[in-house]
């Protein structure tokens, strides 16, 4: 179990007032706050050690490098993934990015097909849809339940021969439902087409263990796990990044530049091109010591606690309609909804005023928020720091909501 009082002193942000009240912070599926320990190592980066990495002899240098790849073993250990097969980029969206550019291209040709669901983020569905523009692959999307889950049957309908690429959200970002994703990858598999899981929500939230999955590209984002933002991470079978051509040219990436042409580094360097955020993965890997020490799997248990409260006591409130899986074993920490009369973005200005942070909108999928039929939701979602207490002042300030708007409602949904 988290010791969640303790946990809470580490984040300086927390103690904040906003509008004149004690801040809830429930838009952790948009960022996480920082701990105090991921914030003095990147203070401590630019203080003590800042200097450009690899390419330095002096102390400073040969300091910075250590700490960077210091953090990519760190990494690799987290998601049970090859040190040579994490690389460091922006964010997921870029992670995707590379692998769709770097590979779809190569590989895909007229006719094959590009496996997707509607619940993608759109930094799964876009990508996608260039390369499927660039090389006239087709893009064939499997459908979601009414109650948001994916299941393996809906997949294995529109699984073919032409499939070439399977890509997935491993947690959804609007409904927080988790999918059956190791029985998928096998399907794909036996299919023969490779796997990219889309892990920006489930690997801050739960274990997650690349090997173990057996998908051929992982995705994460440091923002979304306590991290600095501007780092992503890759995660892919070492052979298959071998047989890609680089995302990126410059410097770092390469082995040797002639005036008309280059060889490439080996990986993951291959895909670095450029200055890194030196400091950003540096920090990260101190989030991810924290989140070790925590425990990913007490992570998981409170995220599940927490939920489940927060299903309760979101179901009580007059004209509520909540949107994903009831079952908490089905879903992580973001719980989406929309008051009868009231629009998303109004209810999120209220809570605001009560200092109560959520996101309110079409949460970067608009494909899901056609397929549930509405414009936009109001978005709770919760992390390690979250408490029982918050949800109920959650709960007051959509009754506040409420009685702003003087809305007549009826019986909870």
């Amino acid at each position: 179990m988290l010791d969640v009082t303790r946990i809470r002193q580490d984040f300086p942000i927390l103690a904040r007032r906003v509008h004149g009240k004690p801040l809830v912070y429930l838009d952790n599926a948009a960022t996480t706050q920082k701990p105090r320990q991921v914030i003095e190592a990147l203070v401590t980066y630019y203080s003590q050690h800042n200097a450009n990495i690899h390419r330095g002899l002096h102390a400073l240098a040969e300091e910075a490098t250590a700490a960077y790849e210091g953090a990519r073993e760190r990494a690799a250990r987290f998601l049970n993934a090859q040190t040579r097969g994490v690389v460091f980029t922006r964010n997921a969206t870029e992670a995707i990015n590379l692998f769709a550019q770097a590979w779809g291209r190569a590989n895909l040709k007229p006719g094959d097909e590009i496996l997707l669901t509607e619940m993608e983020h759109h930094s799964n569905l876009v990508p996608w849809q260039l390369v499927a523009q660039a090389t006239g692959a087709q893009l064939r999307f499997a459908q979601i339940t009414d109650d948001g889950r994916l299941e393996v049957e809906r997949v294995r309908r529109v699984l073919t021969p032409k499939t070439k690429v399977v890509a997935f959200t491993l947690m959804s970002n609007v409904l927080g439902t988790i999918t059956p994703a190791a029985e998928l990858v096998r399907l794909a598999h036996a299919q023969g087409a490779l796997v990219l899981v889309d892990g920006a929500q489930a690997v801050p939230h739960m274990p997650v263990d690349f090997a173990a999955l057996g998908c051929d590209v992982l995705v994460a984002s440091a923002h979304k796990m306590l991290g600095p933002t501007g780092v992503g991470v890759l995660a892919a079978r070492p052979d298959l990044l071998e047989s890609m051509e680089p995302f990126l040219g410059g410097g770092e990436m390469i082995a040797d530049v002639q005036l008309t042409s280059a060889t490439w580094n080996e990986v993951p360097w291959k895909f670095e091109a450029g200055t890194p955020h030196i400091g950003g993965v540096i920090a990260f890997g101190e989030a991810l010591a924290y989140l070790e020490r925590l425990g990913m799997a007490n992570v998981r248990q409170h995220a599940m606690d927490l939920t489940r409260y927060a299903l309760e006591r979101l179901a009580a409130v007059p004209g509520i309609m909540l949107y994903g899986p009831r079952d908490v074993v089905q879903r992580g920490g973001a719980v989406s909804f929309n008051l009868e009369g009231l629009h998303p973005h109004d209810v999120g200005t209220v809570l605001d005023g009560e200092g109560v942070a959520v996101r309110a909108g079409h949460h970067c999928a608009k494909p899901l928020m056609r397929r549930l039929g509405v414009a936009a939701t109001v978005r709770a979602s919760f992390y390690l720091y979250n408490t029982r207490e918050e949800v109920d002042r959650l709960v007051e300030a959509l009754r506040a909501a409420q009685a702003f708007f003087n809305r007549p409602v009826r019986s909870a949904a």
